[in-house]
């Protein structure tokens, strides 16, 4: 393990030597090599939860944290130690007000100290991370999740287990993102800085969306979604990844089959955000500007 990938993983206050002891029973756990009620490997799975909660510990880490170059490293290890947590609780009945849950996971607590706002009903569970300012309508957040600083999750959005959300982020009504446990190491779908996604729209499988880029509503991303840029003279053509300031809105283009022609769903890169837009004030107009529905 290297210097850089031990302190992306230790986070902040936890040791490395106590991270790496971790990494290694829960490894162990998952292969069968070790009981689940070995008070070691509880312990390791339930430490591992707790980091994950308070923000110590992340799925994934970016560049500048773990990653080399512009790549994002997955902590597959963290995946695992979630899967064990599920196997290793029995669901209990949780009232909230007037409000009954019956679950193998409790609910996020100490909002107030973390400085986060939920509307009711929303719900983040959990072993997921809010930042300071994060608002979460009625809204969800799952378990491994990690959602940015000033970042607005609003009505009936999805974040799912694992993504990682960045800073000032906003994910418009009715926004699905997947979620990963398994298989361990898989990416989970990564969000990044400043990104608007717009209302209804769908990004899962691991797709990672750039800094500042904005998804129109509607948009679906899987792994396998074509991403077109039409901007120049012809079109490229990639998958996976939107890049930084994109401005992207869903397309179709022809395929033939046995019946006929018929459209297939992609996405199209139009244009680039510009630094004006960079406001919330100035995005919705830029959005408009680019024809793009929000």
């Amino acid at each position: 393990m290297s210097d850089a990938t031990r302190k992306a993983e230790a986070g902040a206050g936890l040791p490395a030597e106590v991270v790496a002891r971790w990494a290694e029973t829960i490894a162990a756990a998952y292969a069968g090599r070790v009981p689940l009620d070995d008070p070691q490997a509880r312990g390791a799975v339930e430490g591992a939860v707790a980091s994950l909660d308070a923000g110590t510990l992340r799925v994934a880490a970016p560049p500048g944290e773990g990653g080399a170059d512009d790549a994002w490293i997955t902590h597959g290890w963290l995946q695992q130690a979630l899967s064990l947590y599920f196997r290793m609780r029995v669901s209990s009945t949780m009232e909230v007000g007037p409000f009954e849950f019956h679950d193998k996971i409790p609910l996020k607590r100490g909002l107030a100290a973390a400085g986060v706002r939920v509307v009711p009903p929303g719900v983040a569970r959990y072993g997921s991370f809010l930042e300071p300012g994060v608002i979460l309508m009625p809204g969800y957040v799952n378990v491994g999740a990690r959602v940015g600083e000033g970042t607005l999750i609003d009505t009936w959005a999805t974040v799912g287990s694992c993504a990682q959300i960045g800073r000032r982020v906003h994910l418009s009504g009715g926004v699905g993102i997947g979620g990963v446990l398994e298989p361990p190491q898989a990416q989970p779908v990564i969000v990044e800085d400043d990104a608007f996604v717009g209302s209804r729209a769908i990004v899962v499988e691991g797709v990672r969306v750039g800094a500042a880029a904005v998804l129109g509503a509607g948009v679906v991303l899987t792994s396998s979604t074509p991403i077109v840029d039409v901007r120049g003279p012809k079109p490229v053509e990639t998958r996976g990844r939107v890049p930084a300031r994109a401005v992207v809105i869903p397309g179709t283009r022809p395929r033939d089959f046995p019946a006929g022609a018929y459209g297939t769903p992609c996405a199209l890169i139009i244009g680039e955000r510009g630094a004006s837009t960079d406001r919330k004030t100035s995005l919705n107009q830029a959005l408009r500007d680019f024809g793009v529905p929000v």
